[in-house]
């Protein structure tokens, strides 16, 4: 059925505001005290504030009142009040008066949930019972607070589950481990290094003096056309510099012997072994997350699976076929899909293959991206899930 215009009004009007709520929030996570809102974006905002959000979509077991806790997400939040919870800003984005920011909610901020008409928005309220804490419900007050973020608001996803793997989970554009520094001898000549052990190490270090560790480059296929869109290499922990190497003069004066730098093994996924490859660790980035739909239309398939496993779950990670050039970005919702089965229709005497219709069977979300491929975490799946699935923009 068509839609009405009064239906795209209103869509043109929350991408408006999810553009300015990202830019709000990483703005925040920048540092920035007045990000500057343009009358335009104001506008569109108090418009958006006045609507709220329809009825049909909020969830048919949506509480009237939710007090935040620690250990809270805004995506377990707003899987208590909506259906599809990545679209919260248009829920939390219309009370513009007491929530600044819908990305910055804190323990102990009780969420009213307020219906009026055809329509629905989010409220703050004070939790029933006075102030004070009772069980998770922290009191707000002037002191550190030791939630995930660095200003105590509650995350958007469960942070634990992805940030071992901002630094763990890398994709190299080409098959740079070939050349990089290499582990070419343990101390008294051991098999496996475990944390605290030394490593000898040989290869040109650009003066960097903490790396990560890797083993077995491998290159990841576009399921479809079976072209290499990068090389992943099982992560192994990380290795922290001691002294410099070189070549140092023979006992007879007469050559020069190879003498390979030292390292110490400081964190182990897995024992090191001679032959493992070393990368300099980047940056850490614990930027909290904004989870949204893609504004354009985007669809892929599952190259593999994170680890050794062939089959993922609830929980896991798993590498897309799409990457930054493809339009995704960190923070996408993706559904996943399931391929028909192609089976014959027994009740026709000349039994005809049929495809049976692709089936939705679950949610994910992307949180590291690079060119040409990126990394998602299932945030809810009915079916295992495998390499050559499908995904699209919710």
């Amino acid at each position: 059925m068509k839609r009405s215009e009064h239906t795209h009004s209103h869509q043109r009007l929350r991408l408006s505001l999810w553009i300015g709520v990202a830019l709000t929030a990483l703005c925040a996570q920048a540092g920035a005290v007045n990000f500057p809102v343009t009358p335009e974006q104001r506008t569109t905002a108090n418009q958006v504030a006045q609507a709220g959000v329809p009825l049909s979509e909020l969830s048919p077991t949506a509480p009237d009142s939710h007090t935040v806790v620690r250990g809270d997400t805004l995506w377990d939040i707003s899987k208590l009040f909506l259906r599809t919870p990545w679209r919260w800003p248009e829920l939390w984005g219309m009370n513009l008066d007491q929530i600044k920011n819908p990305h910055l909610i804190y323990p102990g901020q009780t969420l009213m949930l307020v219906k009026v008409g055809d329509r629905a928005m989010l409220r703050v309220g004070q939790p029933v019972g006075g102030t004070g804490e009772q069980g998770n419900v922290v009191k707000l007050s002037p002191r550190v607070r030791a939630d995930t973020l660095d200003n105590g608001a509650i995350p958007s996803i469960p942070m634990h589950l992805i940030g071992p793997f901002l630094n763990e989970a890398v994709v190299f554009s080409t098959d740079e481990l070939a050349t990089a520094p290499r582990i070419v001898a343990s101390q008294e000549g051991r098999v496996l290094m475990s944390r605290g052990e030394t490593a000898y190490v040989r290869g040109d270090l650009k003066g960097n003096r903490d790396f990560r560790v890797f083993r077995d480059s491998t290159p990841l296929k576009d399921p479809d056309s079976g072209e290499v869109l990068g090389f992943e290499a099982r992560y192994v922990g990380t290795a922290e510099f001691v002294r410099d190497g070189g070549l140092q003069a023979s006992l007879d004066g007469k050559s020069a012997q190879i003498v390979p730098a030292t390292f110490k093994m400081t964190t182990i996924r897995q024992e090191a072994v001679v032959g493992d490859r070393l990368a300099p660790v980047p940056p850490r980035d614990y930027a909290a997350f904004v989870p949204h739909a893609p504004s354009q239309a985007i669809k892929g398939r599952i190259v593999s699976v994170y680890g050794e496993a062939m089959l993922a779950g609830q929980n896991q990670i798993i590498t897309l076929n799409r990457g930054t050039r493809d339009g995704i970005e960190r923070g996408h919702v993706m559904a996943l899909w399931r391929d028909g089965s192609r089976v014959p229709d027994t009740t026709d005497p000349s039994k005809p293959l049929m495809k049976l219709p692709d089936e939705r069977i679950g949610t994910l979300f992307v949180f590291r991206t690079f060119e040409r491929v990126s990394y998602a975490l299932i945030l809810q799946s009915e079916d295992p899930v495998k390499p050559g699935d499908r995904f699209s923009q919710p």
